[in-house]
């Protein structure tokens, strides 16, 4: 999908949480059913990423991340919220949108510019408000790989 980090249609879904902690449990559980991942491995590295300081990006955006031992490049997991959760966010606004990342272990700069084109895709108030009112998992998927593919050209 592109150079930065993959996204598979499967990664991508609408779900209901009740708290940060059932957030990050259910990003874990994708990560593993989608990549072939250790979910305990996965939870406990996004949990300590999340000790270091939330991830919670703002205006209604939460990018949890972390290294982990056996991907070959940077993958991702979208999930909207039905309902907007707390999840400490420097703003302190809650999040109803979720964008985790998980990179190898020795990926550095990789980590960092996936994270970075992340972060642009959410700051963008076109996709924001696009991605709030679109109807389910495939529309959201459709959005997410058509701006990932123009940002990638």
């Amino acid at each position: 999908m592109t150079a930065l980090f993959q996204l598979q249609p499967e990664a991508v879904g609408v779900i209901k949480a009740d708290s940060k902690q059932a957030i990050l449990e259910q990003l874990a559980d994708r990560f593993a059913a989608v990549h072939s991942l250790d979910a305990t491995l996965v939870l406990e590295r996004i949990e300590e990423r999340e000790k270091l300081g939330s991830t919670g990006f703002g205006r209604g955006v939460a990018i949890p991340h972390a290294r982990i031992p056996g991907l070959s490049r940077p993958v991702a997991v979208f999930f909207r919220l039905e309902s907007p959760v707390d999840f400490d966010a420097a703003d302190g606004m809650p999040v109803n949108i979720v964008f985790g990342l998980l990179s190898p272990e020795a990926a550095g700069a990789a980590h960092l510019h996936a994270l970075a084109a992340i972060s642009r895709m959410m700051r963008d108030d076109a996709m924001h408000a696009a991605l709030a009112e679109a109807p389910g998992a495939e529309a959201l998927y459709a959005l997410l790989a058509n701006s990932i593919d123009r940002d990638a050209a």
